[in-house]
């Protein structure tokens, strides 16, 4: 991984630059570019603007490591609630969650039976839950408790996959083997060079389980911003006739927004990711570590306004 966004991970997991972020009035401003809100309604409200361009999301309602049994079960309560709001919205119940949200840091067993309390709502509303990946540290636990749902809900849940670590390739075949719909993502934690590999080589590997998953996989998501990536995938598509509905493409909400709108103007599947809560700090900071302009930007924004 790029050291400037170790650094700037480090810097954010800081309890005091923490609560500048939380307490600052300014921060909400910056926060909406890569956040669609506090609430269901208003996440919903924007998967509605995103409906007439043709495009699809994923509501992501933030939050993750919850200590408590009774904020597990109130997530739980809050994703069946917005996925029976999207139905009734007549949008696509698609949502993403992080097993930790669920208890996951309580026991693996606590997580699955709240994760399959949320997938009974998917298969009644006919939606879909995407389990996200978190750090190296949960990806086993994350896929052992994947395979057994989806051998139980089948194409209503899927699996992120991260191509920064090490193991990841023989995940794609596992999964290609039981038909799981992956999203294949970069990874976007601070991880120990013993599990994962660096941005260049990663760009390399993220290419090669893409094809994997465009011929052979089902449906999968190809999340990045990569454009380079985006066009390679495109030509591989049409070089091995793979019809552009088999995959879609996916970015994050307020990245990219015209390439978003020019991939689906050319006839691509497109699908934003649109997170929305209060709990948005981990979120946010992951997103401005990606690039570390981002960073450069949030700093001159306060420092202006000093």
């Amino acid at each position: 991984m790029n050291l400037s966004r170790k650094a700037i991970l480090g810097v954010a997991d800081l309890p005091r630059v923490r609560k500048v972020f939380e307490t600052n009035s300014r921060a909400r401003s910056l926060v909406s570019r890569f956040v669609a809100g506090d609430t269901a309604e208003e996440a919903i409200a924007v998967a509605m603007k995103f409906k007439e361009q043709g495009i699809t999301v994923t509501l992501d309602l933030l939050g993750e490591n919850v200590n408590s049994e009774a904020a597990a079960a109130e997530a739980v309560i809050s994703y069946a609630d917005v996925l029976r709001q999207a139905r009734a919205a007549e949008i696509e119940p698609n949502v993403s969650l992080k097993l930790t949200m669920l208890g996951m840091d309580l026991g693996d067993e606590l997580a699955m039976a709240n994760l399959k309390r949320i997938l009974d709502v998917a298969r009644d509303v006919d939606g879909f839950v995407r389990v996200d990946m978190e750090g190296s540290d949960y990806t086993e636990r994350t896929l052992d408790i994947f395979r057994q749902v989806h051998d139980e809900y089948g194409d209503h849940v899927g699996i992120v996959l991260q191509t920064m670590l090490y193991r990841t390739g023989q995940d794609v075949v596992e999964m290609i083997d039981r038909n799981a719909r992956v999203r294949l993502v970069k990874g976007a934690y601070a991880e120990p060079d013993s599990v994962a590999m660096g941005s260049k080589e990663n760009d390399e590997v993220f290419r090669q389980l893409m094809r994997m998953l465009m011929q052979k996989g089902n449906y999968p998501a190809i999340a990045t911003h990569d454009m380079a990536i985006i066009d390679d995938a495109i030509d591989y598509a049409r070089k091995n006739t793979i019809a552009p509905d088999r995959y879609e493409f996916q970015m994050l909400y307020g990245v990219r927004t015209a390439d978003q709108e020019r991939l689906r103007s050319k006839g691509y599947n497109m699908r934003v990711y649109t997170p929305f809560g209060k709990d948005w700090y981990p979120y946010y900071t992951r997103r401005i570590a990606e690039r570390p302009a981002n960073a450069l930007f949030v700093a001159r924004q306060f420092l202006d306004r000093s």
